[in-house]
């Protein structure tokens, strides 16, 4: 039984049910924990009734520490503050002997069984962000990604745990500041100061929009497959993390331009996401209100970047992604 917890409120409903069909594609046995982080969320997820799913409200989860920090931060930042919690949660109220966080905009494309694998008897796994780079921001925002991230229910896992939320109590903004940033810094030099830290080697679990260039893609029956540019190494991709990826209207989505993709990483990689986010919007409607979308200047600023600065190309991607 693979044990996951996630954390969004109702402008992610989509994303979060996208991550959810995924997982429930490629896993025979799991469970995750949705931590509903507004009342709307938590109404919806309820009445949907998601099987291999406990919803968990704010007023269930919040402590008095979570609740003192909470007026400083912003949304974004109380999520990463909150993301250690949410963890630590599930190894306290349920009997599971570990629990993975996911980001709730990831998208599984096979199963994450062989990165839980991978970490043998350790007890603590984390994922590097691998930056192409020309987007390597790892001095900043950290060499390792809080996107899947698994610790067991031991005293090795709960020492690394109990460390991180502890310090995303005392910290977590979103800037660069005496060597830390969000909740995500801090991961740099576990593999150091802690002992049972593992980091994944699987290039399969992390694709993601700042690495995606340093890999070609290809279907192989039902699987999406991966080769390293730099050393020819196949992989099946895991998961890919829709890290800012652009709801523009209710009916136009968009990866954001800013980093380099191919017509092959459309079509595989984004183009199934859109379907799915598609899908959903068009059985639960109401789920479409409580989504934010680009409007006033921050809308013409996207349209400038799209269309004037990557031109012709950028609208043949939109068309491949849109299209039936």
């Amino acid at each position: 039984m693979l044990n996951f917890c996630t954390l969004f409120d109702s402008v992610y409903l989509s994303r979060g049910l996208a991550m959810y069909n995924s997982l429930s594609q490629h896993c025979q046995r799991f469970h995750l924990y949705i931590f509903a982080f507004n009342e709307k969320c938590y109404s919806v997820l309820q009445a949907l009734q998601l099987e291999n799913v406990t919803v968990i409200s704010l007023s269930e989860f919040e402590d008095e520490e979570l609740l003192r920090v909470k007026p400083a931060r912003t949304r974004a930042e109380y999520c990463w503050t909150c993301s250690s919690s949410t963890i630590l949660y599930v190894l306290n109220h349920y009997s599971v002997d570990h629990c993975t966080y996911l980001d709730s905009d990831l998208y599984f494309f096979s199963s994450p069984q062989v990165l839980l694998d991978e970490m043998g008897d350790n007890s603590v796994l984390i994922t590097p962000h691998r930056y192409t780079r020309q987007y390597d921001q790892s001095k900043k925002t950290g060499i390792y990604c809080v996107q899947f991230v698994t610790f067991k229910n031991n005293q090795q896992g709960r020492t690394v745990l109990e460390w991180w939320r502890n310090a995303c109590l005392e910290w977590c903004y979103a800037r660069f500041e005496d060597g830390r940033f969000g909740d995500q810094k801090y991961l740099d030099d576990w593999p150091e100061r802690f002992e049972g830290v593992y980091v994944s080697q699987n290039l399969g679990g992390g694709v993601a929009p700042w690495n995606m260039q340093q890999y070609e893609f290809e279907r192989l029956e039902s699987n999406v497959i991966g080769t390293e540019l730099k050393t020819n190494k196949k992989f099946p991709v895991i998961f890919f993390h829709f890290h800012s990826f652009v709801f523009v209207t209710p009916d136009y989505f968009s990866p954001r331009p800013y980093y380099k993709r191919n017509e092959t990483s459309i079509v595989l990689l984004f183009k199934p996401y859109v379907e799915e986010i598609k899908r959903i919007r068009s059985n639960y409607p109401a789920i479409q209100t409580s989504e934010l979308y680009l409007h006033g200047w921050k809308y013409y600023k996207y349209l400038l970047e799209l269309f004037v600065r990557r031109g012709l190309k950028e609208k043949k991607y939109i068309k491949l992604l849109h299209e039936n």
